[in-house]
């Protein structure tokens, strides 16, 4: 398994979620690292991402403030903290390794993904 992502589950609007996911030490060294998501009917959006050095970061409008992705290099492992959540983050949230050392935006640059894992925000 290369990705494995975990941390999804029932929440109340504004409340907060950690996802993480722990890569192996080639991808996490190496790759690019985000999140997608992807709700029932629509396709999937990317949500965060961090280069490969954890330098730079980059969000998708409707999370910015709300969301931060940091990585760990002790543990090869991503993270995104979820805050002030409303019902509309309700998805399944994907972990992703690009296929270069930052992560794209567009789900083709995407060379590995993790398991789904369900997040579900109650209003």
């Amino acid at each position: 398994v290369q990705l494995q992502a975990s941390g999804g589950g029932l929440v109340q609007a504004g409340g907060s979620l950690r996802l993480s996911c722990a890569a192996s030490r080639r991808i996490f060294s190496n790759n690019g690292m985000g999140w997608f998501r992807q709700a029932p009917g629509k396709e999937r959006e990317f949500v965060a991402g961090i280069n490969y050095r954890g330098a730079s970061t980059t969000y998708t409008d409707s999370v910015k403030g709300r969301f931060t992705i940091t990585r760990d290099r002790a543990k090869d492992t991503v993270y995104l903290q979820m805050s002030s959540l409303n019902p509309a983050d309700t998805a399944i949230y994907y972990c992703a390794a690009s296929r270069t050392p930052y992560m794209s935006t567009d789900y083709s640059a995407v060379q590995y993904w993790g398991r789904g894992t369900q997040v579900t925000v109650s209003s």
